[in-house]
């Protein structure tokens, strides 16, 4: 049953004949709209994450006249909110620290203003699950535009991919195997469009979640950003949600543990990045559907990675996975592997929404008979270096390592590791385990992306290309090779990993999910006594918040206040 013009939201803000909703429709009118324009009328609020900071959005600024435009012509009223950008790259410690402040400042955006319904805009890493995280917490009609990936790069003979690359030749550099002008020639070539990492990195991996998970019209979420598509995209998207208004469809009207274990398997078979494990957590968290570590493992165990795209892949990047039949085209391969009944804000199913999509490139997008990988292309790890959790890709990493025991080589800190990685007297060889401390949510803090650790110099120049890296820290979807990541408890708060040791053995058992420190119990329980919690590094302002309040990487590092669906009344107006 429809919603009737009395029954929005918004009727509390301009449709109540008293003196507050006077000054709501006379300063409606100081911005030059007549009460015709928003009277009756869905208010359509549209949190975009544009900024002149945030290069993978920089088409935002146009992208978001054209949901305007949806929105006009399907009878709504659109206000443009802007809201953090979460630059990656650009912003400091890391964006991670202030995903859970995105979230909140979309929540209580829509919380505080006249709002019907949201088209939230983002893409870029962490952007995509805070606007989820708030939305899904505010609960009201919402549908996500996705930024699209940026468009190939190329290099000489050479397609480059962001991220992948970057690593790639830094190590060349390093080696030198490759001059400086020829750096500087990539660094001017990378990124040669609006959009996100066109590898499926993080943004990729997460906009593609997004879409499985619902909360896009179907096949959107792999369009380039520079192509004509992503315009039209936009105005659809603008259109649908002033009737997913009139139809009250809201969130956690469609999210399901169904939509969530759809949203594993996607991962799986993309070979997408290792921070979708945590987001993927707090998402469902918002949701209400607590999500336990050991699903990862179990759909992981049945998935194919079919998705030949970098870092996973040898050659492709997105903008050929797009061409190739994209997102849908790949889940059509996987309608065995799905939960098919779960909703989507178009008021489809996922089944019906990619039915009949196929594969034009079996090369980009595999046959399940000939997969990458044909299970487990990212495992959940357990033992006692990591009682409650690690992660490591292993669609990324060498298979030569996948058991493997070495000798500790240990950073403190990431300055230490700096300071040390390159020099010719750190006591290093191809069989260690490089550790990196102080990288997990408060260690960094923030949780950066510092695990995928850099090869020693002096191994670089031997021609060993991987190792087994080991932190409690992430890496970049973008980032390759041997990283056990998301350690926890994290050193910080003295798990396990704070006690380790130059020359302790570490074993790492990918078959059987392992992941041990081999020191005698009464070792561990010696340095234990000896060790000292450092002192929080934030005493006041946001990063104060941050430290008091956020949980650990198996929990998904929201803040313990945020989770759950616990009712927040609307603001009075008076």
């Amino acid at each position: 049953m429809k919603k009737k013009p009395e029954e929005l939201r918004s009727h509390r803000w301009f449709g109540v004949n008293d003196l507050r909703s006077f000054g709501h429709r006379s300063r409606t009118a100081q911005m030059g709209y007549d009460r015709t324009d928003y009277a009756g009328k869905p208010v359509i609020a549209i949190i975009n994450t544009w900024s002149d900071i945030n290069h993978c959005h920089t088409h935002f600024k146009q992208r978001v006249e054209e949901v305007k435009r949806g929105v006009w012509q399907a009878g709504g009223f659109p206000l443009e909110m802007p809201a953090m950008a979460l630059a990656e790259t650009m912003q400091k410690p890391t964006t991670m620290m202030y995903r859970n402040f995105l979230a909140m400042e979309t929540e209580e955006l829509l919380r505080s203003y006249p709002a019907d319904g949201a088209v939230i805009m983002g893409g870029c890493d962490k952007t995509t699950p805070a606007l989820i995280m708030g939305a899904t917490s505010m609960n009201l009609p919402t549908i996500y535009i996705p930024a699209g990936p940026m468009l190939n790069s190329h290099w000489r003979d050479q397609t480059l991919g962001s991220g992948s690359d970057t690593w790639k030749y830094w190590d060349e550099l390093r080696a030198g195997r490759i001059t400086q002008n020829d750096w500087n020639d990539i660094e001017d070539t990378i990124a040669r469009s609006p959009g996100t990492c066109m590898t499926m990195g993080t943004a990729a991996t997460m906009m593609s979640l997004a879409e499985v998970l619902g909360f896009t019209l179907p096949g959107y979420s792999s369009i380039p950003a520079p192509d004509s598509n992503h315009a039209r995209m936009a105005t659809m998207t603008g259109k649908r949600i002033v009737e997913m208004v009139w139809d009250d469809l809201k969130p956690r009207d469609f999210l399901s543990r169904g939509s969530f274990d759809n949203a594993i398997t996607t991962l799986m078979a993309m070979g997408g990045s290792t921070n979708a494990i945590v987001h993927l957590v707090a998402m469902a968290g918002r949701a209400g559907l607590p999500f336990p570590l050991e699903r990862y493992n179990e759909i992981s165990a049945k998935t194919p990675v079919i998705a030949n795209v970098r870092p996973s892949g040898s050659k492709y990047l997105m903008e050929d996975f797009f061409y190739a039949g994209g997102l849908r085209a790949l889940l059509n391969q996987l309608r065995d592997l799905l939960d098919l009944s779960a909703k989507t804000v178009n008021g489809k199913t996922l089944g019906e929404n990619i039915e009949g999509a196929k594969v034009w490139n079996a090369d980009v997008i595999l046959p399940r008979d000939k997969p990458l990988k044909a299970s487990g292309g990212i495992v959940m790890l357990r033992g006692n270096l990591a009682p409650d959790g690690a992660v490591i890709k292993t669609s990324a990493a060498d298979p030569k390592l996948m058991q493997h025991t070495g000798r500790a080589v240990v950073f403190e800190d990431y300055n230490d590791m700096a300071a040390r990685i390159d020099t010719d007297e750190l006591d290093v060889d191809a069989n260690c385990v490089l550790v990196l401390k102080m990288s997990g949510p408060l260690g960094g803090p923030g949780f950066p992306e510092w695990g995928m650790l850099p090869m020693p110099k002096k191994l670089i120049k031997q021609g060993v290309k991987d190792m087994v890296r080991l932190s409690d820290g992430r890496m970049s979807g973008t980032s390759y090779g041997t990283c056990i990541l998301h350690v926890a408890p994290e050193a910080f708060v003295g798990g396990p990993l704070a006690f380790v040791q130059n020359g302790d053995l570490i074993e790492l058992d990918v078959e059987k999910r392992a992941l041990n420190l081999k020191v005698p119990e009464a070792e561990l329980a010696k340095r234990k006594a000896a060790w000292k919690r450092p002192p929080i590094k934030y005493e006041r302002g946001y990063g104060a918040i941050f430290s008091r309040h956020v949980k650990q990487a198996n929990e998904g590092c929201d803040f313990d206040f945020l989770e759950g669906t616990a009712p927040i009344p609307d603001p009075e107006i008076h």
